[in-house]
């Protein structure tokens, strides 16, 4: 598992050198990362580019050392060079796409929302619009509401109002995904499915768990994640559409799984 392999290098190499490149101009992200598919900065190209970007040291680490421990040993002794590079690329693309997908949906569902308040802004309508889609700063709005909940007919806080909600609308569309997750989800997915009865030590969970146990809660969680844990800065569809499309793929191959 620890000989790393030619395409597994080359991956740790790529992502390594793109993150030190990003430090020299915010346009690298601006570019290459996925941005929705409402917003002005989106390019197709992104659904490639956005795997080799990260938000940061502990995000690459996290994805990288997923990589190193998982990728080797589906490169030399199950796929191969060439359908791993097709694994890796197509499970990355099936993250940003299913990610794409429910942002493009979450997306029209706030615009429709903006649209609607901005026809017919009113204390009580400003309250449901912060508690469904930020409901992160509703306690630091609170003060703002009592003032416009006593003054419903102020244009100056019906202006503000109006304005705080289209501003979250355009800065949810300038909010780009980046990173290697859905990719390495793919990979960790597949090692499950692929070796369900090996035994695993965790960092953060010293008991010895067997993949297809750790693989299936690990699923679970991002399912849950994605639903109900919002503005956590986490793509947690973007995990799960790597695991999808790993379980297609090794469908389709007919890759069996060993024992």
């Amino acid at each position: 598992m620890f000989n790393i392999t030619p395409i597994v290098r080359n991956l740790l190499i790529l992502n390594v050198v793109i993150f030190l490149l990003q430090d020299l101009s915010p346009l690298i992200v601006n570019w290459f990362a996925l941005h929705p598919v409402m917003g002005p900065e989106f390019r197709p190209h992104q659904f490639v580019t956005y795997m080799f970007l990260h938000g940061g040291f502990g995000h690459l680490f996290s994805n990288m050392l997923g990589l190193f421990f998982f990728g080797p040993l589906l490169e030399q002794h199950v796929l191969g060079t060439k359908r791993f590079v097709i694994f890796y690329f197509v499970t990355g693309i099936g993250a940003g796409f299913l990610y794409a997908v429910i942002n493009y949906i979450e997306m029209s569902q706030l615009s429709h929302a903006v649209d609607l308040y901005a026809q017919y802004p009113s204390p009580d309508a400003f309250l449901d619009f912060v508690t469904r889609f930020a409901p992160d700063i509703k306690q630091g709005a609170l003060g703002f509401l009592n003032d416009f909940e006593d003054q419903p007919k102020n244009l100056s806080y019906i202006n503000e109002s109006v304005g705080f909600v289209k501003d979250l609308y355009q800065q949810r569309l300038s909010i780009p995904m980046l990173g290697a997750s859905g990719a390495i989800f793919g990979i960790i997915a597949a090692f499950g499915l692929i070796f369900p009865n090996m035994e695993m030590m965790l960092l953060f969970f010293p008991v010895p768990i067997k993949a297809k146990y750790f693989v299936t809660f690990y699923a679970l969680y991002e399912l849950y994640a994605g639903v109900y844990i919002r503005d956590s800065g986490v793509a947690h569809f973007a995990h799960i559409g790597g695991m999808i499309f790993a379980y297609i793929l090794l469908k389709v191959w007919r890759v069996k799984r060993m024992h």
